[in-house]
């Protein structure tokens, strides 16, 4: 039986000599992922925030993955660091025994959370370019690193992870679109081009004074960048449909994001890229329906529309990105 998080917060911290032995601490554990349990430890010697990866991710689905993944994240995170640290938390070690690690814990108020800004209507489009731009550049640098990527030998996880309950678990719901999904996952099976974070979400990124800060890696792997993209413009053209969603504003901060991030794009011939992501983004868009992760914002009619709209996409697709956000954005303005 799993320990309680207090538990193993403070035997993590411990071992990593953050807290000497017998020292108390005021453990609070965070919400907000479906994967890990999050801790912030408040103590004599600092705060820390303590992450350790789940068994059963916490959704309705049965959804389990290898707690190895921990690892994964760290390395991202620790990759990033070695180049642009200002986009990561500041990391203070990993356990492999006990499966979790510590990072700098980021307040709040200085570190709002990207996706309760855009849920509240707080829309900001130029930080959406400095998130694509960033990514651009992660992706540049890990693409001419084969070495450094290679260590990111994760295919196993990331097809359990991602491709799996998102992409295979909706073909066999969409039989019709079954061969088009399979292709879609046998070429991010395939592609080793860049070092790929696997859920570049609002949610996991923080508004920083310097800019974005990314989080949660767990499905870091030697990949296809265009995943990245096209799972951060998923989330973006999705939340053009949510209640308090505003979506000239939304489809402004998606092309920025699009816009800022292509220009960076140096590592492969463009159109190519635009191309895979335009087949991505609305397949994810239908994953977030009827996948193992449903979006927790739409209510069931708002729903059906993003499914319509996915659907439509998918079996008869538009010329680029530009065109995917232009369709959300309409069905966000002028919902059926």
């Amino acid at each position: 039986m799993m320990q309680p998080i207090q538990k193993r917060a403070i035997d993590l911290l411990i071992e990593l000599k953050l807290l000497p032995q017998g020292a108390t601490a005021e453990v609070q554990p965070l919400t907000g992922g479906v994967s890990s349990d999050i801790a912030l430890v408040r103590s004599a010697e600092g705060n820390f925030c303590v992450k350790f990866a789940l068994t059963q991710l916490k959704v309705a689905a049965v959804w389990t993955a290898p707690v190895g993944r921990n690892a994964a994240d760290y390395a991202w995170l620790d990759y990033v660091a070695g180049f642009s640290p200002e986009r990561v938390p500041q990391l203070f070690g990993q356990s492999d025994r006990l499966g979790g690690f510590a990072m700098a814990y980021l307040e709040p108020t200085s570190y709002p959370n990207w996706k309760i800004e855009l849920l509240a209507g707080r829309v900001d489009p130029t930080f959406a370019g400095a998130v694509g731009a960033a990514l651009a550049a992660i992706h540049a640098r890990s693409a001419k690193d084969p070495a450094g990527r290679a260590a990111f030998d994760n295919k196993g996880d990331f097809r359990q992870l991602r491709l799996e309950p998102y992409l295979v678990h909706i073909a066999g719901q969409h039989p019709d679109l079954a061969p088009l999904l399979d292709h879609l996952v046998k070429g991010q099976d395939a592609a080793r081009i860049a070092l790929v974070h696997g859920d570049v979400s609002p949610k996991n990124i923080l508004m920083g004074p310097r800019g974005p800060v990314f989080l949660d890696a767990e499905c870091a792997v030697e990949g296809d960048p265009a995943f990245d993209i096209a799972f951060c413009l998923n989330h973006l053209a999705i939340k053009v449909m949510a209640p308090k969603g505003v979506p000239e504003a939304l489809s402004e901060t998606a092309r920025a994001l699009w816009s800022a991030y292509v220009d960076g794009v140096v590592w492969e011939d463009r159109p190519g890229l635009e191309a895979r992501v335009a087949l991505l983004l609305p397949a994810l868009m239908l994953a977030r329906v009827d996948g193992k992760s449903p979006v927790e914002y739409l209510d069931m009619r708002q729903r059906d529309r993003l499914r319509d709209l996915a659907r439509r996409l998918l079996l008869d697709p538009p010329a680029g990105v530009e065109a995917i956000i232009g369709a959300a954005q309409n069905s966000g303005t002028h919902p059926s």
